[in-house]
């Protein structure tokens, strides 16, 4: 078996042609983890500022940056996406070098704004970008791909964060500056990549022609797939925002069960979502999505019955409830950014991606508040609520029916691993 052979059955794509492309992945999900998840710590070590404040700043910055998504979506129209990419990412690096500066609330509000703004132009963008790198038959293999490629890179940054941090208090100052060169070095790899299946026209002359954001809203099919992400945004906001409060203060568990799971879930992901894009490439997006909330509803019914069980099962259960639940992200990623391109017609595809992506940025918007206020009327109420979205999703996911373009079933699974000169444009 040829080496190109084992990767497919491994569940790689073919990468030919590609590498810098993967390698801006690599950077991008890099300084997203170096960062990100110690914005707050950042400002409180930097700052005289109170936590209060900090945090009401950061999220006024993150609330302005709303509409973004809908303005990528046109530029992503007018110049393609891996041109918007590469400006998202020097707006992110701009905004990260911006982060040695802000030492008052207005300034930190503004930075906010900056990096959330080149974060959402990026997410707008990404699913386009795969779509240039992918062949048709190959899409759920790099998503899945991608997916793994970012929990790695993300994981290793929040590892690299996490020991400058306990070694040094203020290296808090020189990750951010290395976080911003890494958005640099992945501009610079995405504006030398040259994906064959890229088209140098702009479609504006016939944007106009097909009403914008209008068409959007009037395809009721795409709307449907918007609405019905929203459970999957609020199921993927559980680890994030929800499960360390209920481990340590609900369940009183102790704290190293929090890590046990976050690593556990970023673990699973890097070795097995390959595979299970492998697994799933010749299923129907629609049917492996609606599988996907059926196991996530498995899962919060796994950790809301942890309230009921003996203090000695509970870390078994909350392993269990956790694999589950990462089983339910590996079959949901692939197939929802999938869909929300290949639904999207290329003339347009870029305000459709743009009104997708409203779906993560309103759901991350109100999930801390909906899951914690949920919480707080009681313990199990979370879990209720996310199991009835996510069973409520499922017959919006089924009925957006199946494309031409969507069925596989006579692919051969060696499809993928054709080499580069015999591609064809998607």
């Amino acid at each position: 078996m040829s080496g190109r052979q084992l990767l497919a059955k491994w569940g790689l794509p073919n990468l030919s042609g590609n590498g810098r492309f993967v390698s801006a992945n690599i950077m991008d999900s890099l300084g997203n983890g170096l960062v990100l998840a110690f914005t707050v710590i950042y400002f409180t070590t930097t700052t005289s500022l109170s936590l209060g404040s900090i945090g009401a700043a950061l999220s006024v910055g993150q609330f302005l940056a709303l509409p973004v998504p809908v303005v990528a979506g046109s530029l992503i129209d007018r110049f393609g996406p891996r041109k918007v990419v590469v400006a998202a990412n020097l707006v992110s690096a701009v905004g990260f070098g911006a982060f040695l500066a802000a030492d008052a609330v207005w300034k930190i509000i503004a930075v906010q704004f900056v990096v959330q703004a080149g974060s959402s132009s990026y997410w707008t963008s990404s699913r386009a970008l795969v779509l240039l790198a992918a062949r048709s038959n190959d899409q759920a293999r790099w998503f899945g791909f991608i997916s793994a490629l970012r929990n790695i890179g993300g994981g290793f940054g929040v590892a690299v964060a996490s020991i400058a941090i306990a070694l040094d208090s203020g290296g808090v100052r020189v990750l951010v500056l290395v976080n911003a060169l890494t958005f640099v070095i992945a501009a610079g790899l995405l504006a030398g990549w040259r994906p064959v299946t890229e088209q140098d026209a702009p479609h504006l002359s016939r944007t106009a022609e097909d009403g914008g954001y209008g068409a959007v809203l009037r395809d009721l099919r795409y709307m449907r797939l918007v609405v019905a992400n929203v459970p999957f945004v609020l199921a993927a906001s559980v680890l994030p925002v929800l499960l360390a409060v209920y481990i340590t203060e609900v369940l009183d568990a102790d704290t190293w069960l929090v890590g046990a799971c976050m690593v556990g879930n970023m673990v699973l992901v890097a070795l097995v979502q390959t595979l299970v894009a492998r697994m799933i490439e010749r299923r129907r997006p629609t049917r492996v999505l609606a599988l996907a909330g059926v196991v996530n509803a498995v899962s919060f019914a796994l950790f809301g019955l942890l309230l009921a069980l003996p203090g000695w099962v509970v870390v078994v259960g909350l392993l269990l409830a956790t694999a589950v639940f990462t089983l339910a992200e590996m079959l949901s990623l692939p197939p929802s950014s999938e869909l929300s391109a290949s639904l999207a017609p290329e003339r347009i595809r870029g305000r459709y991606l743009g009104v997708f992506q409203l779906s993560w940025t309103l759901g991350n918007a109100i999930a801390p508040a909906l899951l914690t206020t949920l919480l707080g009327h009681g313990p199990a109420w979370p879990w209720v609520v996310l199991i009835a979205l996510n069973l409520l999703a499922v017959p919006l996911v089924l009925s957006l029916g199946d494309s031409a373009q969507q069925d596989r079933a006579g692919m051969e699974p060696e499809a993928s691993v054709l080499p580069a000169e015999e591609r064809t444009a998607s």
